[in-house]
């Protein structure tokens, strides 16, 4: 009998060990999913603003059709909003009281959960027109929110945790610019890594800090290379860098100073680079795995789009005329789709750069595309979003959408939600405001 009792109390224990183990297991698959599901980074979980198809997402809107909450946003701020665990943080700034913080709001009801300044003073005495002094999008990783500001010079870092409460805060590096314009580029997250463009007319570099400690780990020079022509020498650009499983390996691609260059996004090691006919990029590279290139495009003082071998070769594939310059583009199903200056939307074979079609939206324009299933959203400045549907054989327009007065800030798409930051006229100054929209 006692026996008989050990192996059944044996037994009961291991089917509850079971069953801990399969709860815990279900918990791990929920957060992996929920996990995929966030917008942690600037153009979304794979750094390229492409979301998988549901049919649950809107692609029609309006001020009151398919609006599940909007909440105003205090101050200014071109930056797209970041959400990870319920959690939505946006970048913003007082240019009367100089301050620059980080906000945190509740993903559900837009509710606001808590600000934190994390600097007073220091702005620039001037900057571009259609620049801010929080246009840098967080970065997440973790329980880490990480965000970059341009003041007293510099270009400082700062890492609070997802209760507002600061772990770090530093100077990164003193950022001078051959023009007025401010600073322009967001940080991304990579393996630990929290990394930072300052192609600036000093010393123009990549940075990579520790995420938990600010501490540098690599600095990769990107002055201009020996033999590299410029026809003004700036070093001084504006592009976000992003992390690409490409050409067999993760490479770390980042476009301006008058090139396109991969780096190791471990060590910095600068793996390969291809000159560009122009100094000034401001988009953020692409790359199609089909045909194995990366793409950029630039705009100052020259118009080009270009694609390069991502074998490590530096080897130009395809370049044209073309500039799509402030926002950046898409790829899908092997072709490009980019909203050119005047707003002329264009679509290139990514494999040799065959124009499939071209059509006239809308311009200027400053956000960047979302590519949701077969179709691309593309957003002007004036506010109307364009939906097409990613037919490289013809242009397929869906729609048109409307919101607000002003539209700088690129979409997030999380959980069959877009979410959208804009600007409304109020008399003689522009109160934003931040969009849930979900069917």
């Amino acid at each position: 009998m006692t026996d008989w009792n050990q192996a059944r109390n044996c037994t009961l224990a291991l089917l509850f060990c079971g069953l801990v183990t399969l709860t815990s297991l279900s918990r791990a698959l929920v957060a992996q999913t929920e996990q995929r599901s966030d917008w942690t980074r600037w153009r979304g979980p794979t750094g390229n603003g492409i979301v998988e198809a549901s049919n649950d997402v809107p692609l029609q809107w309006s001020e009151n059709e398919n609006v599940v909450w909007k909440v105003k946003v205090p101050g200014r701020g071109h930056s797209s909003p970041i959400i990870t665990q319920g959690r939505i943080f946006l970048t913003t700034a007082d240019s009367d009281a100089q301050t620059q913080s980080v906000l945190c709001l509740d993903q559900n009801t837009g509710e606001q959960r808590w600000t934190k300044v994390v600097n007073q003073g220091g702005f620039p005495s001037k900057i571009h027109g259609k620049n801010t002094h929080a246009s840098q999008t967080v970065a997440v990783a973790g329980n880490r929110v990480l965000a970059v500001f341009y003041h007293h010079g510099a270009i400082h870092g700062t890492c609070i945790d997802l209760d507002g409460n600061l772990i770090w805060q530093k100077k990164i590096a003193d950022y001078e610019s051959e023009n007025p314009f401010g600073y322009g580029s967001s940080p991304i997250v990579a393996g630990g890594r929290f990394i930072v463009l300052n192609d600036n007319a000093n010393l123009p570099a990549l940075i990579a800090l520790d995420v938990d400690s600010g501490e540098a780990i690599w600095t990769a020079d990107r002055s201009l290379p020996a033999g590299f022509k410029t026809e003004n020498g700036w070093t001084t650009s504006y592009a976000t860098p992003v992390v690409a499983d490409i050409g067999g390996s993760q490479q770390l691609l980042v476009s301006g100073v008058n090139r396109v260059a991969s780096y190791n996004p471990q060590t910095g090691e600068e793996l390969w680079k291809c000159q560009a006919s122009w100094d000034v990029a401001c988009g953020t590279m692409v790359w199609d795995e089909q045909s194995n290139v990366v793409i950029a495009s630039g705009g100052y003082p020259t118009k080009e789009t270009l694609a390069v071998k991502a074998d490590g070769s530096g080897e130009r594939v395809w370049t044209n005329k073309v500039k799509c310059y402030e926002q950046s583009m898409a790829v899908v199903d092997g072709y490009v789709y980019g909203q050119a200056e005047q707003g002329i939307i264009h679509c290139w074979s990514a494999a040799d750069g065959t124009l499939q079609w071209r059509e006239r939206f809308e311009g200027p324009e400053s956000a960047s595309p979302v590519a949701i299933g077969d179709h691309i959203l593309f957003t002007s400045e004036k506010g109307n979003t364009l939906v097409v549907r990613a037919n490289p054989k013809k242009f397929e327009k869906v729609r048109v959408n409307h919101l607000g007065d002003s539209a700088f800030a690129s979409m997030a798409v999380c959980n069959n939600r877009i979410y959208t930051r804009v600007a409304k006229k109020e008399g003689v100054r522009l109160q934003e405001f931040l969009y849930c929209l979900g069917k």
